[in-house]
């Protein structure tokens, strides 16, 4: 890739973006896509910032919200939108903060070092345009290496520092937002699964009263059995047929008596009626079990409750919005295999994806494929397409394929009988997480260097460990086009709502025509933000030392996505669960994996550069990373997997002086209710329970 292709990348994102955002700040002053751009404001019932008359000023581009996100506190963000919100924040304070560092000790360091180095052996042979800026530059068994090497011991020290502070920062807040959310009926609930059938009364509920009265005396407040629910779409559809006979009947009623034949019509579906009744009776060995305290509560989720291990299984409940009811259906011994169709599902899919990206970085490597396949020549005749096909394309097609991996691996995350939404959307973030750092990172990297090297590795073989060098180096070309294209161009869209606009348009211009339209709430994307978030932050920090050009464009991109996504959660998405800060620790792993690939690399490339001093020297350090690894899953880690007895009794006590312990109670037992076992709202007068016969 040459310098014409990245200029082409950049300038158009850059354009790309200006245009978009610019549109976007106009048609959300527009009162009739509030429901495209304030779905959530309008669902909690907020004033909308809007002129209902026309104005110049509503067709004016304007820049405000991008402040207004910088302002936001993020006070405000835990009080309004929760814990896991302010989470996928500092995600992005963290890509600020670090590449800003990283960026000034690259430009002012490591930048003039490669740049005013004599050029090595491969140079004479390879020309890159980012290469004599990068550690490619740099002579094998220079001294100058030893900088890089003083650059990468600083940079690692940083990197733990800010993921200490982090880690520390969201367990605090975990353990203060759970004390001042302590009306969550979850803190009183258990799980409990694996219940066995009381021999004597043939059900399952009688048989959890017995156990729980027994082995918790003190703390067992009440039980809520689960029933299969299987059947309430059939008898849902049951009911729609026979309020459209009851319909059709009633326009005969109005003519004759014939009160006699509608009983006589439905007089067969009492037997119906009755086999029904049985089936949504039919217990599951599932139920939420309520107790009388946290404590309670906490003693009975993470202790053995029997000897055999598949029998009264417990855990915490979810919140009751976040339960997948569906799933709770599964037996709980077959799970394991449920997970292993997920995973086979997962490994198809990202076989499958090996296609696009080998083809992505065949558009990248178009002057070796030039001599290959010489009718390519034929696209240089277009002034301009070369740099454009090369520089731009590439990253629009990589991340045209990305943009659908999260909600596949959604799909495949749901085969796995996961009995909540947050614990499905997390199991789907890490799978997007390893597929993106597998296919989209080092499959990349591994297509453009033997797409490189193929031919300069026959011809001169000995030379091969100095090619693959700057083959690492030349593919920080293709992760900038990457950067500049999810960056600037992908949340530009994410702000903009673009297909969902034109739906909109559509929806009101056609199908519901001068009708009110509800307003497009959907839950954020966690599954979705965070790997590919975490990805541009591995790819900055596998590239920190090796080509420092690169760091600029990230800070770029962790700002405008700190702003897009303020944006998003203040008025576009709802916040359908808070797991009061689990997705941290996934986060932390994935930057960890960072740390530790930008080390094994370094450890490799002063390997090939002949200085096995700085090579030997940076094994201690990686040494080190893990062990400061392992001490952060000991002492923040089993916090954010168990609730201590120590914070459950301090809850209680609060109750207590406050005298909210018998309303919290009261709310845990009414609070797990199945869906299809809630009372259906007759607000609204309707057809079905209007006089069939009129006198």
């Amino acid at each position: 890739m040459n310098a014409g292709s990245l200029v082409a990348s950049a300038g158009i994102n850059i354009g790309l973006a200006l245009v978009v955002l610019s549109l976007f700040s106009v048609l959300k002053k527009q009162p009739c896509n509030a429901s495209v751009y304030f779905p959530r404001r309008i669902a909690v019932g907020d004033d909308l910032p809007l002129e209902r008359r026309f104005s110049l000023r509503r067709l004016r581009p304007s820049i405000s919200w991008i402040s207004r996100a910088f302002r936001l506190s993020e006070d405000d963000v835990l009080r309004h939108n929760g814990l896991d919100a302010l989470v996928v924040l500092r995600l992005f304070k963290f890509g600020i903060k670090f590449f800003t560092v990283c960026s000034v000790t690259g430009l002012l360091i490591l930048v003039p070092v490669n740049y005013t180095s004599e050029k090595g052996s491969s140079q004479s042979t390879v020309s890159h345009s980012m290469v004599p800026f990068t550690i490619s530059n740099v002579r094998r068994g220079s001294d100058r290496l030893w900088v890089h090497f003083a650059c990468l011991c600083f940079i690692s020290f940083y990197v733990l520092y800010l993921l200490y502070e982090g880690y520390k920062g969201i367990l605090d807040c975990r353990i203060e937002h759970i004390g001042n959310h302590r009306h969550r009926s979850d803190q009183f609930t258990v799980l409990v699964r694996g219940i066995p059938l009381c021999t004597e009364h043939k059900a399952h509920g009688c048989c959890v009263d017995h156990f729980f009265s027994k082995h918790h005396p003190y703390s067992y407040q009440a039980y809520q059995i689960l029933y299969d629910g299987k059947n309430v779409e059939e008898l849902q559809r049951l009911a729609a047929s026979i309020e459209r006979k009851i319909k059709m009947l009633r326009q005969k009623a109005r003519n004759q008596n014939s009160g006699f034949v509608l009983c006589d019509i439905f007089r067969s579906n009492v037997a119906d009626l009755g086999m029904h009744e049985e089936r949504l009776q039919e217990e599951l060995s599932v139920a939420f079990v309520s107790f009388k305290s946290r404590l309670g509560a906490a003693l009975a989720a993470q202790t053995q409750q029997h000897v055999h291990p598949l029998l009264w299984i417990t855990e915490f409940a979810p919140e009751p919005r976040d339960v997948l009811w569906n799933n709770l259906a599964i037996p709980y011994r077959h799970l394991a295999l449920y997970k292993i169709v997920g995973f086979i599902a997962a490994f198809l899919l990202t076989v499958f994806f090996i296609f696009p990206v080998t083809a992505v970085q065949g558009i990248v490597q178009f002057e070796k494929i030039k001599k290959w396949f010489p009718p390519a020549r034929a696209v240089q005749l277009i002034p301009g397409m070369s740099s454009i096909l090369t520089g731009y394309l590439p990253g629009v097609i990589l991340n045209g394929f990305i943009y659908i991996i999260p909600y596949a691996m959604l799909s495949m995350a749901s085969l796995e009988g996961c009995v909540s939404k947050s614990k499905k959307e997390i199991k789907a973030c890490s799978m997007v997480f390893y597929f993106l750092v597998g296919n989209v990172f080092f499959l990349s990297l591994l297509s453009g260097s033997l797409l490189e090297q193929i031919g300069e590795s026959f011809t001169h073989p000995k030379d091969f460990p100095s090619h693959l060098a700057s083959a690492v180096s030349a593919q920080s070309d293709f992760f900038m086009t990457y950067i500049l294209t999810d960056g600037l161009s992908g949340f530009s869209l994410e702000i903009l709502q673009l297909g969902l606009l034109i739906w909109h348009l559509i929806k009101t211009h056609i199908f519901s025509k001068g009708t009110k339209i509800d307003p497009y709430l959907y839950g954020f994307p966690y599954y979705r933000v965070i790997p590919i978030v975490s990805l541009a932050i591995l790819v900055g920090m596998v590239y920190a030392v090796i080509a420092p050009l690169l760091l600029p464009f990230l800070i770029l991109y962790f700002l405008l996505g700190y702003a897009v996504y303020v944006n998003q959660m203040h008025d576009v998405y709802e916040i359908v669960y808070d797991t009061c800060g689990q997705y941290w620790p996934h986060i932390h792993h994935y930057i960890f994996i960072a740390v530790i690939l930008m080390q094994i690399t370094m450890i490799g490339l002063f390997g090939l550069k002949s200085k096995p001093g700085a090579s030997i020297s940076t094994i201690p350090l990686l040494i080190l990373t893990i062990l400061f690894n392992e001490y952060c899953k000991i002492r923040f880690l089993p916090t954010f997997c168990h609730c201590s007895l120590q914070s459950a009794k301090e809850n209680d006590d609060r109750d207590e002086m406050e005298g909210q312990t018998e309303v919290n109670r009261e709310n845990a037992i009414n609070a797990y209710h199945s869906p299809w076992m809630r009372p259906v709202n007759l607000g609204q007068e309707s057809s079905s329970i209007q006089p069939l016969v009129w006198s």
